[in-house]
């Protein structure tokens, strides 16, 4: 007998357990028609890319089936006789996987991780660092290099005073010269004003 697989997307509002209803409904209408379904995976309500009549969400049911033809076309006409489901996709396979299908594999992975920790590709956590890095790192420096440093901050905090002294000296020699300025701007126009009158 051919192999399909077939997902349907229910209503958000309906209960996971009328879901399950549906899911019984039509493996027994395949069933009635000389088929069987080898797997059912219910994969949770989920959010869709774009509304479907008005729904954000759905249920996502997806079956594996060795069924005849006329089997899969009653199941897609009672689906589409259904109110409570919106959308439906049946294809025809060459063979049924009996592994979970990659939706399920990849909400174990989730659920394994754990709340709130994260992993990324190269296997470095955000909040713990690496995972073979030891907590804190202790490092033994001799009595010599500690002055070295010692000595090595206080010329460099020397230096960003100076530093800091000659911004200063700077900003104020661009006041001054810019108060200068605009005085003799006064001073010329109060001039130009009095050898008009």
């Amino acid at each position: 007998m051919p192999l399909y697989e077939s997902t349907l997307i229910a209503r958000p509002d309906i209960s996971g357990q009328q879901v399950e209803g549906l899911s019984e409904q039509f493996q027994e209408i395949v069933r009635e028609k000389g088929g069987e379904v080898a797997k059912t995976e219910y994969w949770g309500l989920r959010s869709m890319t774009y509304k479907i009549k008005k729904n954000r969400k759905g249920h996502y049911l997806h079956m594996q089936i060795d069924a005849p033809a006329e089997a899969i076309a009653e199941m897609e006409r009672n689906m589409r006789i259904n109110e409570d489901v919106m959308r439906y996709l049946t294809i025809r396979v060459d063979a049924l996987d009996p592994e979970p299908s990659v939706v399920m594999a990849s909400k174990g992975s989730r659920d394994s991780r754990g709340r709130g920790e994260y992993r990324s590709r190269d296997g470095e956590g955000r909040r713990d660092g690496p995972r073979d890095a030891p907590a804190v790192k202790a490092v033994a420096e001799s009595p010599a290099a500690a002055d070295k440093k010692s000595a090595t901050e206080g010329a460099s905090d020397s230096a960003k005073a100076s530093s800091a002294k000659a911004d200063d000296t700077a900003k104020a020699d661009d006041t001054a010269k810019a108060d200068d300025t605009a005085k003799a701007d006064d001073s010329a126009k109060s001039g130009a004003e009095t050898n008009d009158s």
